[in-house]
């Protein structure tokens, strides 16, 4: 029983894992429709704040929860009006342009900090004792606070005007200009909320993983394969794609290793989208958020 608990416990952990890494770039491409291939770089600088926030004395909390998100959020602004304003509508385009920039920010962090791993300090909360069997606090506090992000971005989009503008805007944004609203704003706000977000999970994984230059990589193919596999519905489609493919990969993680749970999450991709090309909220969930 104990053995099950805490299998449970990490297999939840996976999910809850993805899904963070994931919500910032389904906020993007979910509803700009703006294909960011810079999205694991924002990650990458949102690690990169905590690291160097903390070794310059900043509490470890506060650099996270506070300081990635508003930094990576600034950073985010910034490259909407220098660069995505420009290019909404032309996919390839966005593509093009967010590939070079992760190049950039990659080149610029690598030249300032080396391409070596980067830790903060091991992460906090200590272990939790289940049993024979220990798992890490820290990854239960993770668990929490997807659990509570999520919540706060449902209701964001549910019940604020921010929300109801945002979604009136991603859907018809020439009626949205006819009504007054300033849709250039709601597309700025947007993507900033996203890179904010993102900044946030790279600030939050940064005990466990460490950063360097180049983790993006590795971020950002989970996440694309999460929001496709999701579907249009931001919150619904993240959700139910990171609870199945994070719930593969785990159990696969457990029997067969950790290499294999990353090539039994890309199959089971494979398959939901061969089986259900619009992803899980196209069949399911089409009312959902």
């Amino acid at each position: 029983m104990d053995l099950l608990f805490s299998l449970a416990l990490q297999i939840l952990y996976g999910i809850a894992n993805l899904a963070l890494i994931s919500l910032g770039l389904a906020i993007v491409f979910g509803m700009m429709r703006v294909i960011n291939l810079a999205h694991g770089e924002f990650l990458m600088l949102g690690g990169y704040t905590v690291v160097v926030a903390t070794n310059n004395g900043v509490n470890l909390w506060f650099a996270m929860l506070i300081l990635a998100p508003l930094v990576v959020g600034l950073i985010g602004l910034i490259v909407e009006r220098c660069l995505i304003q420009w290019l909404y509508g032309r996919m390839i385009d966005t593509l093009l342009a967010t590939w070079g920039l992760s190049l950039l920010f990659i080149g610029i962090i690598t030249s300032i900090f080396g391409a070596s791993t980067s830790t903060v300090i091991s992460p906090p909360l200590g272990t939790v004792t289940i049993g024979e069997y220990t798992s890490s606090g820290y990854e239960l506090f993770l668990i929490f606070v997807v659990i509570i992000l999520l919540a706060l971005v449902y209701l964001t989009l549910k019940f604020t005007s921010l929300g109801l503008v945002a979604r009136a805007t991603m859907q018809n944004s020439d009626m949205s200009a006819c009504l007054g609203i300033s849709t250039s704003k709601i597309y700025m706000v947007t993507f900033s909320l996203g890179a904010a977000v993102s900044g946030l999970a790279g600030g939050l994984l940064v005990p466990i993983t460490g950063v360097l230059p180049n983790i993006g990589v590795i971020y950002i193919a989970k996440a694309f394969i999460t929001v496709i596999s999701g579907g249009s519905a931001i919150l619904a489609g993240t959700t139910s794609a990171s609870v199945l493919l994070g719930g593969v990969n785990g159990i696969m993680s457990y029997i067969t290793g950790p290499t294999f749970g990353e090539v039994a999450l890309l199959f089971a991709a494979i398959i939901l989208l061969r089986l259900m090309p619009t992803g899980i909220t196209g069949r399911f969930f089409r009312k959902s958020q």
